[in-house]
C-alpha cells in the first residue's frame, strides 16, 4: 500500500456568510482559498467536481482549478469527478494539461460516467448511450496521454490524423482515477487500463466495498500490471464536538437529501436514518477523534491509499467550512495516521463481496 493522503472534494456549493447567501462569484473565489487553506494544514489533494444544477458552481473545473495552481505551491490539484461522457477528449486533454503547467507538475483528475444527468441533454448527447460513449472517449483521452501522436477515429467525434496535442502532459500522462459509485464491472475497467480506483461511498456501511478493492487488486494482477493506489470519496464535517458537528450538518444535509428523494425516488431522509449513517454508514460527521477513529477503520477494510473528504454542502457557513478544513488537516490526518501506526489491522477485505472475474473480463458475485 502507498502512502496514505487526505483530501479534499468539493462540488462548489454556494456558502452564505453571516447568514447572508454568497453570489456565484464570491463562491468561486471562496474555493481558490480554500485550496489555500488545504494546503497550509498539510493537506495533500484539493478536487472539484462537475454539476449543471442550481447551487452549485464547479461546471468549469480547469479554470477553478488554474485559479488555484496561482495561489498555491505543493498540494495536488484535481477533479472529482470529470464526466468524460459528456466531454470532448482533445479539449479535456489540453485544459488539463493547461493547469498542469501552471501548476508545475500537480495537475490530476478522476474520471466517470456521471451519478447525474444534467449535462447530456445540455451538451447533446443520447443518455441511452452512456456506457458506449464512455468507453469510446476514455481510450482516447488515455491514448492522447500516453501517446506521443494519435491517430483515431470513433463514433462520437470527429476522427484524428497523427495529431500531437499541446500544452503536453509530461511523458504518461498526468495521474488519472476511475470513480465508481459501486459496479463491479467499472473496477475491472479500472484495472484493465492501469487507472487507481476511486470508490464513491456516499451511504451505507463502507466496509460494503471492500470485495471491490479486492477484486481490484486481483484484477490488476490478472492484467499483469502493479498493485495501484484505491480511494474513498465520502461526505462529511469536523467540528469540535459530535453533537456540534451532527447538528449543522443535519440542517444542510436535510434539504439537499430531500431533494434529491424526489428526483431519484429513493428515501426520504429522517433524522434517525441520519444519526445511522453517522454512526455505522459513510457520513463522516465529528469530533476530529470520532473522525479519526471511523477514517481509520476504512483505510483498513478498504485498502485505502486515499480518503478525500466532501466538505461542502448548499448553504454551509463559510466560517463552518473553515473550521472544518482547519480540524480535517490539524486534527484527524494526523491522528488516522497514528491510529494506524498502533494497530494496521488484519481484517481488510472482509467482506467478501464479488468472488472472481471470467476470462471476458466480467465480474462474478460471490
Amino acid at each position: 500500500m502507498t502512502e496514505l493522503e487526505f483530501g479534499l472534494n468539493s462540488f462548489g456549493e454556494v456558502a452564505t456568510d453571516a447568514g447572508r447567501v454568497m453570489s456565484d462569484g464570491e463562491t468561486l473565489r471562496l474555493l481558490v482559498e480554500e485550496a489555500q487553506l488545504a494546503e497550509s494544514v498539510g493537506l495533500d489533494v484539493f478536487s472539484i467536481g462537475e454539476h449543471y444544477r442550481e447551487g452549485h458552481m464547479d461546471s468549469a473545473t480547469p479554470v477553478v482549478l488554474a485559479a488555484a495552481a496561482q495561489a498555491t505551491s505543493t498540494i495536488g490539484l484535481g477533479s472529482s469527478v470529470t464526466v468524460l461522457s459528456t466531454q470532448d477528449p482533445v479539449r479535456l486533454y489540453q485544459e488539463f494539461a493547461t493547469v498542469d503547467g501552471l501548476s508545475a507538475g500537480r495537475a490530476q483528475l478522476i474520471l466517470g460516467r456521471a451519478s447525474a444527468i444534467e449535462s447530456f441533454p445540455l451538451f447533446g448527447y443520447d443518455i441511452a448511450e452512456y456506457e458506449q460513449i464512455f468507453e469510446e472517449k476514455l481510450d482516447l483521452f488515455l491514448r492522447l496521454m500516453r501517446e506521443d501522436r494519435v491517430t483515431w477515429s470513433g463514433t462520437y467525434r470527429s476522427p484524428l490524423e497523427n495529431v500531437r496535442l499541446q500544452p503536453r502532459m509530461p511523458e504518461g500522462g498526468i495521474p488519472a482515477w476511475i470513480g465508481i459509485g459501486g459496479s463491479p464491472d467499472s473496477v475491472i475497467r479500472a484495472a484493465e487500463h492501469g487507472l487507481p480506483l476511486m470508490m464513491a461511498i456516499i451511504g451505507g456501511r463502507p466496509e460494503r466495498f471492500a470485495g471491490h478493492a479486492r477484486l481490484y487488486l486481483r484484477a490488476l494482477e490478472q492484467f499483469g500490471r502493479p498493485e495501484l493506489p484505491i480511494g474513498q470519496h465520502s461526505l462529511g464535517l469536523i467540528a469540535d464536538t459530535d453533537d456540534e458537528a451532527k447538528n449543522v450538518h443535519w440542517k444542510h444535509w436535510e434539504p439537499v437529501v430531500t431533494q434529491m428523494s424526489k428526483e431519484r425516488g429513493f428515501y426520504a431522509p429522517t433524522l434517525e436514518r441520519y444519526e445511522e449513517e453517522v454512526d455505522t454508514g459513510a457520513l463522516y460527521v465529528g469530533s476530529p477523534e470520532t473522525v479519526a477513529h471511523k477514517l481509520a477503520a476504512a483505510v483498513r477494510s478498504n485498502h485505502l491509499s486515499r480518503f478525500d473528504l466532501k466538505y461542502d454542502i448548499i448553504h454551509l457557513p463559510k466560517d463552518v467550512r473553515e473550521r472544518s478544513i482547519r480540524l480535517f488537516g490539524e486534527k484527524v490526518a494526523p491522528r488516522v495516521r497514528e491510529l494506524l501506526a498502533e494497530d494496521p489491522g488484519e481484517g481488510a477485505f472482509a467482506d467478501p463481496g464479488v468472488a472472481r472475474i471470467t476470462k471476458d473480463g466480467k465480474a462474478v458475485h460471490a
